[in-house]
């Protein structure tokens, strides 16, 4: 997450553009760190786990014969497929997924049958739920698995079946796991199945199975006496719970009257399902660990796929928590049947196997004691989760001091002491396991009477302490978190895993899937996994510095260094200068601040420089290290055990610190932002020595010597001998983790409640459109000002009314602008929903972002989430009805009138640009719906006007609603740019220019005295001489009214003597009859509305001539005085506390690429305000973006794949189905290379330009086609480092390719070249410079292309041109991902040529419909070298006599 300081318009600063997924070029300097970390991968090609497949290994195994005998595409084409052959899928599963053996299949073997299209082209299509054998049920669900690791769309294949046989389908899938003895590897796939299903609550199929498993039957699993509790607690649940049982006995009675078989809802998969998953996991957890009698087996080897199957276990049981449909009836099972109780007792939990067991353990943990209301989903403030823990001791309390006399001390205590784990562990010692026994079965309900832990006194004992100890909130727990990683999480893989990860295992990570519990919950998992995608980056540059010092231990065991970095300095001395005193209520200091000594000695000036110029609030990082001796490092040598950067490097502590100050040799302050230092009293710092005074973390100072005192650890503070720094744009993450943790703790931070439910991912998915908001809100009237060009593009526009035109605008035809009436506001049938997603309780009222209750009818909220497919879609309902009845449908009538603007001014410039842009339909929908309030969702496919869409929403808005004020959100400062560049803004610093202006009206009225000395001196000259001479003019006007009295009177002609043509019509003009008096009044009144816009611009710059810094000035436009304020989205979340302080204030939010924007940094700008009588001002939010393109960007993949890190807020409402408008005309690319893409979307078209411009219409000179795929057969792929993908056959043929281009005269500006990975753009950027650039002979010739780059910073721009690089011959890799395709295909105007192993990219699934038209062309150079460009006539359409060549 490289994050930039982009800030307001005025502000001027820059997030980074995107970075490709593998990691730039200046990170291949981190290969010795880990080169020697992964010792079995020196002296080869890196080839990661999945990956490591040439394609002569591919064509040539026998997976592959198979499936070209059967299945393949090849096949599928010939229309000669051979009958389904139940014994190959036996034997495949049997011989290549190992069914019923114990050792798991291959990763190659699973990804060689998926590549195939084994599931898509053979299961599915003959699957019968009849016939199908576990062998055939169980192919299909490894498929599925497969699809979910590689993180491409497992359900995809579900829709070519009609609904039932994915029913009949999904009923044997889970019958299998009891039915049937399965292996260890088949119940973790299995699983794995079921997880995706759980997470894939969007899809209606599949939603509409797992739902029938988390429903009241499953209370059937209940012990009786917590079954009969929960039911007292619920009345209204226990009226269904009796409407159950009478429904199951008349089934029953029917069925004995038919003579049919029943099966009782006790037994049914309904009720059964997940109770017997907790007692499988339950039985597998008691018997990994194997039982002896010596210590041995504590240290043995556990079997990894029992253990593995465990994990599963537990994320499953934390996914069911974590969302409130699955998380209602399932967290009262996991309670009954202690499964957190016998976890912790286990003895995985103490093996030392058992890490990542127990972290996710506290992830269950976390979310079975959530503070929420489990069947309403009503939140729990702290107090109310104190109060709901003082009534259980009091009960608890009650029932000891009745039954158990032996406990009355206990039952007298005050509820915190009972509260104290220790105190009720003691307590309950006094007690015989009978007695014990009888409290937790009988009398408090807390587990079933059978339950076979129950005979295990500590097991009871651990029941009651978890369920009545006090717990620490979740806010006091948050506090506590340090904010910098410490040493002991950066090498955790289990929490920040490497770089290799592959999605076989599970790790102890949120996860952002559809749903949160609450806006607490949304932001607790943000801010962990931010901060864990933070340590990734900063573990990455600790990796680079570390071996750059070359660090040994010298006679005396001194630390040296002997090398150096650029990033790092050694420390001459740290000490801890003051430990200030806790804040009230709290246990850590109140400060830490701790002087850093060092030198600038022997570094080179720019360095030096870097090092001079750091900042306050710069983040730095302390680190101690103590490097390894020889011996040791021989040792894990000749062990070949892999080590770590930090054990290679003896990296010891991490601790991170923030830049208060730096001073120079004599104590100078150096960089201040404070203005104790003047600026022209600063100098060049003296001397080589620095001293930083920097503020540590008080959370992690306070932890560090509680360990000093509990366990005698050594003072940490003591050790550090380097200090570190990152660069600025990558080191923002401690102000964003403190902007999340400060709304975690504010009550008042308040969301619109017309939003409320629907982000957290309930209620009806169409609640936020403006056809659901208040009628006092909608504007029934909108001034759309230049938006149509003439009135029959008006009419064009809504095609769904009969527009009526009123002229109101004094011209023969009706003219804009135009304001237009609508009849009514509804949701027009051209808006798009997708399935639409409810759980039966209506959005709240009253929802606050955290700490508010958003009420919900519990009757209502307990119905399990339904799946209405006919909210999305109820307009084409409508009027399909309407056609199939045959009755003329009425379309409703629109209002349209034009009317006449008042005169801006005599001048040219007094007139504002006009609107040239003819909107289409469905972009004039985009406007109206982003100016009306709630929430407006615009898709816009590559080439579709997002920018022109997005810019003409705002300059509506701003007209119909001038004293509401916007916040424009991009993701970086180019779109930022883009877009602001295209409003019109006032410009501050013109001051000077409109003082001027006064001066020279002065001078003309014959006013003496200075008035154009300060702005305020202007005011008085406007309020003296101005408005008192303009006044006095039109009353006399007024009462003379001749035709030529306003000329004669008019006080300011002199000052207008200028006006091109003069500022009255001439006597001679007689084309209206001669000068009229109402004619020369409007000039006038124009001319005077100039100089009350000049005054005006001038009175607003007051403020500037007292506020001198640049940082004060931007302030108080930015909350006084803008209407539109623009910045980053990094830029709102490192600065929300500022803006709250300042009283910051918007109405609307408009976010442009907000499909390319992290989840919270969408969610950031949304509570970018303080609440308002405690409701949010926000009245609008319109996000634009295209969730077919890239993703934001997480470096990590284990972020990307496993916790869904990079899923947008814009793709997950697209997800919940939220109505959309989608933009469906391009103007950007040839018809031909928009059908690459264009399948992507629906109904996305061509506009006009594409078809009739010259450059669209005739063929690119010296090539065959407008696009084609080069197969490039010979070389393979390579990887210096991990991900590092280079491919030098494809490098060269490329480049040749330009060469050519070059040659016929196309200029280099309009050729682009992108690849998929950061290694083959360093290798196609060395290509060049070696064969067009370095070369003085050619140099002039070739030159550089306009870019060469990776597809990924590639987004968002365009050229004419592109030649694009796929680069991998073994596997598809990163390019199944179709964003990344759609964005490559999409790039290009007139040309597209792709370089890559066509028969690696043929038989990619998601790739068909575009690999399809590339191969369907040759795969050689099609070239005409006797054409040159701009000189061909050759029509698009026609390839010519072309030379075929190869691509070497």
């Amino acid at each position: 997450m490289r994050r930039g300081r982009g800030g307001p318009q005025v502000m001027r600063g820059g997030r980074g553009g995107r970075g490709g997924r593998g990691g730039p070029r200046e990170k291949a300097r981190k290969t010795t760190a880990e080169m020697t970390a992964y010792p079995e991968e020196q002296g080869g090609a890196y080839r990661p786990m999945g990956a490591a497949l040439t394609i002569q290994e591919i064509a040539g195994d026998r997976l592959t014969q198979i499936a070209d005998l059967n299945w393949s595409t090849r096949m599928q084409a010939t229309g000669n497929v051979p009958a389904f052959k139940p014994d190959l899928v036996e034997k495949i599963y049997k011989e290549e997924l190992n069914g019923g053996q114990d050792r798991p299949p291959a990763l190659k073997r699973i990804m060689l049958l998926e590549v195939s299209q084994y599931l898509e082209n053979y299961l599915w299509p003959n699957f019968d739920p009849a016939t199908a054998t576990p062998a055939h049920i169980l192919s299909i669900a490894a498929m599925v698995a497969e699809k979910a690791r590689e993180n491409v769309p497992a359900w995809a294949f579900v829709p070519s079946r009609p609904s039932e046989i994915f029913s009949a389908f999904f009923s044997r899938l889970l019958e299998v796991r009891s039915q049937e003895k399965l292996a260890a590897h088949e119940r973790v796939m299995h699983l794995l199945v079921v997880i995706h299903a759980f997470q894939s609550l969007e899809d209606a199929r599949v939603w509409g199975e797992v739902k029938k498993l988390v429903w009241l039957p499953l209370w059937k699993g209940l012990s009786e006496g917590r079954r009969k509790l929960e039911l007292h607690q619920h009345p209204d649940l226990a009226k269904k719970w009796r409407a159950l049982e009478r429904r199951e006995v008349k089934l029953e009675k029917a069925a004995a009257a038919s003579g049919s078989p029943y099966v009782p809802l006790a037994n049914r998969l309904d009720a059964t399902f997940i109770p017997l998953l907790i007692d499988e996991f339950l039985l597998v957890l008691d018997g990994l660990v194997p039982s002896a009698a010596d210590d041995s087996s504590a240290d043995s080897s556990l079997p990894p796929q029992p253990l593995l199957l465990c994990e599963r276990f537990v994320e499953f049981f934390v996914d069911l928590l974590s969302q409130l449909p699955t998380h209602r009836f399932v967290r009262a099972l996991l309670e009954d049947r202690a499964v957190l109780p016998k976890c912790k007792l286990s003895a995985l939990s103490a093996h030392p196997q058992g890490r990542l067991f127990n972290q996710l353990v506290d992830m269950l943990r976390f979310y079975l004691a959530f503070p929420i209301e489990p069947l309403t989903g009503v939140p729990l403030s702290d107090d109310d989760v104190t109060a709901q823990h003082y009534t259980r001791v009091q009960q608890l309390q009650r029932l000891l001091f009745k039954h158990h006399p032996q406990l009355r001390d206990v039952a007298l205590a005050n509820c915190g002491a009972v509260g104290k784990r220790k105190a009720l562990q003691a307590a309950l010692e006094g007690l015989g396991e009978e007695l014990l026994r009888h409290l937790v079965t009988k009398q408090l309900s807390l587990l079933g009477e059978g339950d076979p832990w129950a005979g295990r006194k500590d097991f009871l004992e651990e029941v009651i302490c978890q369920s009545y100890e006090s717990r620490v909130s979740q806010m006091a727990a948050v506090n506590a978190i340090p904010l910098y990683p410490t040493e002991t999480i950066l090498w955790d893989d289990n929490q920040v895993p490497d770089v290799h990860y592959t999605g076989e295992g599970c790790l102890a990570l949120p996860k952002l899937n559809l749903q949160f519990l609450t806006v607490a919950d949304y932001l607790l998992r943000n801010f962990h996994l931010f901060r864990l995608e933070a340590t990734y980056e900063i573990r990455e540059d600790i990796a680079d510095v570390l071996p750059r010092f070359q660090s040994h231990l010298d006679d005396e065991d001194r630390v040296v260094f002997q090398g150096w970095a650029r990033m790092a300095v050694p420390l001459s001395d740290f000490s801890v200068i003051e430990v200030r005193k806790p804040n009230l209520g709290e246990n850590k200091p109140g400060g830490v601040t701790a002087d850093a000594v060092f030198t600038v000695a022997g570094m080179r000036g720019p360095i030096r420089s870097e090092w001079d110029q750091m900042r306050e609030h710069d983040v730095l990082f302390l680190l101690s290290i103590v490097p390894p001796d020889s011996a040791t490092l021989a040792s894990w040598q000749a062990q070949g055990t892999p080590a770590k950067p930090d054990q290679l490097y003896g990296l010891t502590h991490v601790r991170g610190c923030e830049v208060i100050e730096v001073k120079d040799e004599e104590g100078t302050l150096m960089n201040d932002s404070t203005g104790r230092v003047r600026r022209d009293e600063a100098g060049p710092p003296a001397g080589l020595r620095r001293t930083a005074t920097l503020a540590l973390d008080p959370a992690q100072y306070q932890l560090d010597m509680d360990a000093v005192r509990d366990v005698g650890q050594e003072d940490v503070y003591s050790t550090f001998n380097l200090l570190m720094r990152r660069k600025p744009k990558e080191n923002n993450f401690k102000a964003v983790l403190e902007s999340i943790r400060d709304l975690l703790n504010e009550p008042s931070a308040a969301m619109p409640p017309w939003l409320h439910d629907l982000f957290l991912g309930y209620g009806l998915p169409d609640s936020a459109h403006y056809s659901h908001m208040p009628a006092e809100d909608m504007l029934t009237t909108v001034d759309f000002k230049d938006t149509f060009l003439d009135a029959q593009h008006l009419k064009e526009s809504f095609p769904e009314y009969d527009v009526e035109i009123t002229n109101g605008a004094d011209t023969p035809e009706a003219v804009r602008p135009f304001r237009v009436t609508f009849p009514s506001l509804s949701a027009p049938a051209g808006t798009s929903g997708g399935t639409a997603l409810a759980n039966g309780h209506a959005a709240a009222a009253e929802a606050g972002a955290k700490g508010q209750k958003r009420k919900r009818p519990q009757a209502a909220a307990a119905e399990p989430m339904e799946v209405d497919e006919a909210a999305s879609s109820a307009p084409a309902a409508d009027s399909a009805a309407d056609e199939s009845s045959g009755a003329p449908r009425q379309r409703p009538k629109l209002m349209a009138q034009s009317y006449r603007p008042l005169d801006p001014g005599p001048y040219p410039e007094n007139k504002p640009p006009e609107n040239t842009v003819r909107f289409t339909p469905v972009q004039v929908e985009a406007i109206k719906a982003g100016v009306q309030p709630g929430l407006t969702m615009v898709v816009g496919p590559p080439g579709t006007g997002k920018t022109d869409t997005a810019v003409q929403i705002m300059h509506v808005l701003y007209h119909n609603c001038p004293g509401q004020r916007t916040l424009l959100i991009a993701h970086s400062n180019q779109a930022l740019n883009d877009l602001f560049e295209k409003l019109l803004q006032r410009d501050v610093p013109a001051r000077l220019t409109l003082l001027a202006e006064v001066e020279r009206m002065a001078k003309q009225m014959g006013v003496a005295g200075d008035v154009s000395y300060t702005c305020e001196t202007a005011a008085h000259f406007w309020l003296l001489h101005v408005l008192a001479r303009w006044e006095k003019f039109t009353a006399a006007a007024q009462q003379l009214r001749t035709d030529s009295c306003v000329r004669e009177l008019f006080p300011f002609a002199a000052y207008f003597e200028d006006v091109p043509g003069g500022l009255f019509r001439g006597a001679d003009d007689s084309s209206q009859g001669g000068p009229t008096y109402e004619g020369d009044m409007e000039r006038a009144r124009g001319a005077f509305r100039h100089l009350q816009t000049m005054f005006q611009e001038l009175e607003e710059c007051r403020a500037f001539e007292l506020l001198k810094g640049q940082a004060d000035r931007a302030n108080y436009l930015m909350t006084k005085q803008a209407k539109v304020v623009a910045m980053t989205c990094t830029h709102a979340a490192l600065r929300r506390g500022e803006f709250l302080r300042l009283g910051f204030q918007y109405d609307n939010l408009i976010m442009e690429e907000s499909a390319q924007i992290l989840e919270i940094e969408t969610f950031i700008p949304i509570l970018l305000q303080k609440a308002q009588d405690g409701a949010s001002r926000l009245k609008r939010v319109c996000l634009i973006g295209d969730h077919h393109q890239l993703p934001p960007v997480v470096k990590n993949q284990a972020f990307q794949k496993y916790s869904h890190l990079d899923q947008s807020l814009f793709t997950r409402f697209v997800r919940l189905g939220v109505p959309t408008v989608q933009l469906n005309a391009q103007g950007r690319a040839r018809p031909s290379l928009a059908k690459l893409y264009n399948w992507r979307y629906k109904e996305l078209g061509d506009l006009p330009n594409v078809m009739t411009q010259p450059d669209y219409r005739l063929a690119n000179a010296g090539l065959a086609y407008d696009y084609q795929f080069f197969d490039v057969i010979e070389g393979e792929e390579s990887a210096p480092l991990p991900y590092f993908y280079q491919n030098l056959a494809e490098a060269r043929a490329l480049v040749t390719l330009y060469q050519y281009l070059r040659l016929l005269g196309y200029p280099a500006n309009k050729i682009s070249i992108l690849t998929t990975y950061n290694g083959q753009k360093a290798l196609l950027r060395e290509e060049i410079d070696a064969r067009c650039v370095n070369n003085p002979a050619v140099a002039a010739i070739y030159g550089r292309p306009h870019k060469v780059t990776t597809v990924d910073k590639y987004q968002g721009q365009q050229n004419d041109y592109i030649l694009l690089s796929l680069v991998r011959t073994r596997a598809a890799g990163h390019l199944r991902d179709v964003r990344r395709l759609v964005v490559a295909l999409s790039r290009a105007r007139l040309g597209v040529y792709v370089f890559g192993r066509a028969q690696l990219f043929a038989n990619c699934y998601e790739m068909a419909p575009a690999m399809n038209q590339l191969l369907a062309r040759p795969g050689q150079f099609a070239v005409l070298p006797d054409e040159r460009w701009k000189a061909t006539k050759r029509p698009a359409d026609q390839t010519g006599k072309p030379i075929l060549s190869t691509t070497s």
